[in-house]
């Protein structure tokens, strides 16, 4: 059965002090300024965390025959989660949706263009896949990309794209139509179109309820030209590709609710404690109390759906596995871990009273992120779908 070793305990601790030390004494300040700390992005690089799961070769720490590097990702996910969810999303992001489709669909070139940077924080990497009118119905998708002699010319729009207007973005991949298929369907690939590319405009930064922090942006082509070898993977698999990115992204967004929840659980056993009514501490009272022991009940379940998950997805990289396997336990662990995550601000906020209203205490800013957990890389609604589609049930 799945643990997490002792490795991986020792590394929670490393990324929990670099969270505690370079993260929370800023996040209340950046929230605030809706600013992007691109200086933190390199620095994250050299702890390593955007490499434990790319090869040495690419500059990476991931030894196949050791394993565990995707649970050692949610771990560093989980942390960073646990002080602000903008930062943690910033990893997940740049790790499941800018490095690994180049990682597993690139060519040589293209991983030896991309990765070394990427990999070390110098540079960020954004995935395209939702549009104005195709979010979770993603074979709606409208942006086309058409041949014309040896480039891609794309035309379209996308939204919600986290990590694709920095300082610091080299690229962002994006699904196109690029034809039909023999049943007439819309053949969907994958293009990477690097910053900068006359016609790829970056719009402007959304202004969001939450993930003040968080880099997101709409992005529109306009006779946006790249090079054919800027295709990655092959043709008309774009879809494919898309879905197993998702699925482990499923993965990475229930670790950070983890976090989340285990902020929230955190915090609130600390107020029950020094909060003070009617002379005794609000946590004697049985009403408080019992807030903070489901609190503790669902931060275990979540941690403990996340980390199957996880282990699955080492397990089937090691070959003992299977796909079927990963994808059901990816969306259980995402849709109990996001709406565990939501429900605990709304108890954190509860117990901290008037104080849990005001901004400078962090349940507030924390209540504010905890929706998008429910939404982002397949809503609840789609997770329940999926698992009863794995129960032989639904549409």
């Amino acid at each position: 059965m799945f643990e997490l070793s002792q490795d991986h305990e020792d590394f929670r601790k490393v990324v929990r002090d670099f969270a505690e030390r370079e993260v929370e004494p800023h996040v209340a300040q950046w929230d605030k300024d809706h600013h992007f700390p691109t200086d933190l992005v390199p620095k994250m690089g050299d702890l390593g965390l955007f490499g434990l799961v790319v090869p040495e070769e690419f500059g990476g720490s991931l030894d196949p025959e050791e394993g565990g590097a995707f649970t050692s990702l949610c771990v560093a996910i989980e942390e960073l989660g646990r002080v602000d969810q903008s930062i943690g999303i910033t990893l997940s992001a740049g790790v499941g949706l800018g490095i690994n489709p180049i990682l597993t669909y690139g060519n040589d070139e293209q991983k030896q263009q991309f990765l070394p940077d990427l990999v070390a924080g110098r540079a960020l990497a954004g995935f395209g896949l939702t549009e104005p009118d195709a979010g979770s119905d993603a074979g709606a998708t409208r942006t086309k990309a058409a041949r014309d002699g040896d480039e891609w010319v794309v035309d379209g729009a996308k939204a919600f794209i986290t990590n694709s207007g920095t300082d610091i973005t080299s690229v962002v991949t994006v699904t196109a139509r690029t034809g039909t298929d023999s049943n007439g369907n819309a053949e969907i690939s994958a293009i990477m179109i690097p910053s900068g590319t006359p016609g790829f405009t970056v719009e402007p930064a959304y202004d969001k309820l939450g993930w003040h922090i968080s880099d997101t942006h709409g992005l529109t082509f306009q006779n946006c030209r790249v090079p054919e070898g800027n295709l990655l993977g092959e043709q008309g698999q774009g879809f494919k590709q898309f879905l197993k990115t998702l699925d482990d992204g499923r993965i990475a967004i229930s670790a950070l609710a983890v976090g989340m929840a285990q902020a929230m659980l955190e915090l609130s056993t600390d107020y029950a404690k020094t909060r003070t009514a009617f002379g005794r501490p609000i946590g004697s009272n049985q009403g408080v109390s019992f807030q903070v022991a489901d609190l503790a009940v669902s931060v275990e379940a979540a941690r403990l759906l996340t980390y199957k998950a996880a282990w699955l997805k080492d397990e089937m990289e090691a070959g003992r596995r299977s796909l079927k396997e990963v994808k059901q336990a990816a969306s259980i662990a995402k849709l109990y871990s996001s709406e565990a995550a939501v429900t605990a601000t709304r108890i954190a906020v509860q117990i901290f009273g008037g104080n849990g209203f005001m901004e400078e205490y962090p349940v507030a800013r924390f209540y504010r992120d905890g929706k998008i957990l429910e939404i982002g890389e397949g809503t609840s609604e789609v997770q329940r779908m999926l698992i009863a589609r794995h129960l032989g049930l639904g549409a």
